[in-house]
């Protein structure tokens, strides 16, 4: 595996705060699993829930706005951090403990596994995907709660489990404020092609010195996204629909397409290759994951036609038009 050498820089007061936070908080039993399981908000988990259940269900055009804005956070955000290369704090105090890491399967030392630390991911997710919700339905009070509740919970989670500095959280938010006005800007100011040109151009830089997976990984999804939109217009045209049992079922079956198939795409490949972190290891991450994205978001829909004979909902559910900030 290719070494990954980072920096640590951090203000005092910081390391203090979570030096404090773990020594007076629980690091196990009942509250320590809500506290550090606050950070789900954040997470792949349910964010593919959340963007499956508007795309495949009710509102499709919702869901690609959603899953766009999503995508290119989770593009840029690795950008980020591969330009100040911030180790997590665990790095700077034996005091701090990662108590809940990105990837728990691999080595908390392990930066190309676990990503660095500035800005927040997690962070920046929540504001993005609860702060694009709320932008869209903008009357619904409700969701601007959730949009400001969810990721103030998300940052302290990931403070208190010992992988974000409080600094990074604070520009996790900003980066998801800026995605949720910035994206749904230039969608409608631009073509369709020169959008796509716009957005991968933007994400392209990274290939020439980003070492973390979660790059790669969401520079994939991206490419896979851009394929998958057109060719499901054109191809596939699949109908929402407001029986909410289908939506769900809808949503639990793209799912586990989602993951189970990036477990498959892995089948071929030696384990050591993937994990070699060099060129050929990225590139085939990269790749994994454009497969994965297109399949779900463009090919699975053509099974709703033939599910849809099993339902007596016949009628589209209708697609209003994209309100945002």
């Amino acid at each position: 595996m290719t070494d990954v050498i980072g920096v640590t820089f951090f203000y005092d007061w910081e390391l203090r705060l979570m030096e404090w936070l773990q020594a007076v908080l629980p690091t196990e039993g009942p509250l320590f699993w809500l506290l550090s399981n606050l950070s789900a908000f954040g997470e792949e988990l349910l964010m593919v829930a959340v963007m499956g259940f508007l795309y495949w269900g009710l509102n499709k055009e919702f869901g690609k706005y959603l899953g766009l804005n999503v995508l290119m956070v989770n593009v840029w955000n690795p950008m980020i951090k591969n330009v100040f290369t911030r180790l997590r704090p665990y790095f700077a105090s034996d005091k701090i403990r990662p108590l809940r890491p990105v990837d728990p399967d691999k080595d908390v030392m392990d930066v190309a596994a676990q990503g660095f630390s500035f800005p927040s991911g997690h962070s920046s997710n929540a504001v993005t995907l609860y702060g694009s919700l709320a932008a869209h339905e903008k009357k619904r009070k409700l969701l601007w709660i959730l949009a400001v509740v969810l990721p103030l919970l998300v940052g302290f989670s990931r403070v208190f489990v010992g992988v974000h500095y409080p600094t990074d959280v604070l520009c996790g938010w900003a980066l998801g404020v800026l995605v949720v006005l910035l994206v749904p800007f230039l969608r409608r100011k631009l073509k369709r092609w020169q959008f796509y040109l716009v957005l991968l151009l933007s994400a392209l830089p990274g290939f020439f010195y980003c070492v973390s997976n979660d790059y790669y990984s969401s520079f994939g999804m991206l490419v896979g996204f851009l394929l998958a939109e057109p060719f499901e217009e054109k191809y596939v045209k699949f109908e929402n629909t407001r029986n909410i049992l289908r939506c769900i079922l809808r949503t639990i079956g793209g799912g586990a397409l989602y993951f189970g198939l990036n477990t498959v795409l892995k089948m071929p490949f030696p384990k050591a290759l993937l994990d070699a972190g060099d060129l050929t290891a990225r590139l085939i991450r990269a790749g994994r994951y454009a497969v994965v994205i297109f399949v779900v978001i463009g090919v699975y829909p053509l099974l709703f036609k033939l599910t849809g004979k099993l339902w007596k909902d016949k009628k589209p559910a209708p697609e209003p038009e994209i309100e945002t900030l």
